[in-house]
């Protein structure tokens, strides 16, 4: 009997998940899902977030030394930062074309605005309140941020996964420098380990559809609660909201990263999607590009055919610093609490968004919910009440969903122009 491929596993088991979900919330069965059925998605993304450190580390040593000289990685360096940058703007421009135009923001009555701004005010004041003493930081502390002082502190927390890679580069730029005989064991280690840990992926995804049924239902649990109606309610309150940022997502995948495609590689569309599905699936169930990294790098290599030389470097880079999908629903949901609101923002607010979005995503911590911290800087830069959040909280898991599945696609995509822009791709293998 044949095998049933690993992406067809994750959507059943994404699929039975859901169905789970909605049967659980209408029999009132939301403990016994959080006790019994929610702890093996935690566990899941426990083993994820468990590997993806020492796989950054291990991997972007590898690939930065094996790149033989500091001309190569700042060529390489270079492409890949201009184009993650790029497509971030391009996303945010989209984001806020596809929000002028619908406006979601008018199509919401004031009873259901004030009566979602009282159901999440104390979720919003938590959000805002962790975002104070980011406000207050001087225009160089992202960079001050990026170097740490103790590198056990920073590998110690998925969080910090910008330190680490500032330090993984800064390493294999000295392997790089000094002789290869010196140079050679510590290559070697770190090879071996990148490889074992990319062998543990193999294993830890054949848990991965009991993983993404547990997570689906546990999210399903919390939008819901005992009151399925409740999903409804918000649904229809913020489906054009919600239609404004998806609408947004599709076209920047459709546009940005297939235009790329097409015009940059020679890869096939079909070939593309089938090859990253599987982690497509896992951003969607996880909403952490960060637990996601070791199945995106282990489908480029092996399925895609990008070489570990670029997918070591360009992949954990983007982890950190590429947040398209992140950037786009930032500008649509500042947009639309102003909407709601009543306040106007004039071209030159807009372009402030554009800019402070950018700026935000790179850095932003690949883990669930941070855009939201990140949405509050973006708010209070345009002169809109970071309370508004609560308008949109609702429905926050959701998009979060959507917005990490379009991050990972687009770390993919940027891997493998790099990849042939080095001349370094090798035949798909799917």
């Amino acid at each position: 009997m044949k095998k049933i491929a690993l992406h067809w596993q994750i959507i059943i088991g994404l699929f039975l998940g859901l169905i789970y979900g909605f049967i659980s919330t209408n029999l009132g069965w939301g403990s016994f899902t959080t006790n019994w059925i929610a702890p093996f998605g935690t566990i899941f993304i426990n083993l994820l977030k468990l590997i993806a450190m020492p796989l950054v580390l291990a991997s972007l040593i590898t690939g930065v030394a094996s790149l033989s000289d500091v001309k190569k990685l700042s060529r390489i360096g270079g492409k890949t930062i201009s184009i993650y940058i790029g497509t971030t703007a391009l996303a945010v421009t989209i984001g806020l074309i596809s929000v002028n135009i619908l406006k979601p923001g008018d199509k919401i009555p004031i009873e259901m605005k004030e009566k979602l701004q009282t159901l999440y005010e104390k979720d919003a004041e938590n959000k805002a309140s962790s975002v104070h003493k980011v406000k207050n930081r001087g225009p160089l502390q992202p960079i001050v941020d990026m170097v740490p002082n103790n590198f056990f502190n920073s590998a110690s927390n998925n969080r910090n996964m910008l330190q680490v890679v500032f330090v993984a580069i800064l390493i294999g730029v000295g392997l790089i420098q000094i002789p290869k005989k010196n140079s050679k064991p510590l290559k070697l280690f770190f090879k071996s380990l990148s490889d074992v840990v990319i062998k543990l992926v193999d294993i830890i995804m054949l848990i991965a559809p009991i993983g993404v049924f547990a997570l689906i239902s546990q999210t399903i649990n919390k939008v819901a609660g005992d009151n399925p109606s409740q999903v409804l309610e918000l649904l229809g309150a913020l489906g054009f909201y919600m239609f404004s940022v998806i609408l947004g997502l599709i076209i920047h995948v459709i546009i940005t990263y297939m235009g790329m495609m097409r015009f940059f590689t020679k890869m096939k569309v079909q070939t593309f999607f089938k090859g990253l599905a599987p982690a497509q699936l896992l951003a969607f169930s996880t909403s952490s590009s960060g637990a996601t990294l070791p199945v995106t790098m282990e489908r480029c290599e092996e399925k895609l055919g990008v070489s570990e030389e670029v997918s070591s470097f360009v992949l954990p880079l983007g982890a950190t610093i590429n947040m398209d999908g992140t950037a786009l629903y930032q500008a649509v949901a500042a947009v639309f609490i102003a909407q709601t609101l009543n306040m106007s923002l004039d071209i030159s607010a807009q372009i402030t968004i554009v800019l402070t979005t950018v700026l935000a995503s790179i850095g932003t911590a690949a883990v669930p919910g941070a855009g939201i911290v990140m949405l509050v800087i973006i708010l209070e830069s345009v002169g809109v009440p970071s309370e508004g959040i609560a308008i949109i909280l609702g429905v926050d898991r959701i998009l979060d969903m959507m917005r990490t599945t379009v991050n990972v696609t687009g770390d993919a995509t940027v891997s493998i122009i790099i990849s042939e822009s080095e001349d370094q791709i090798n035949t798909p293998i799917i």
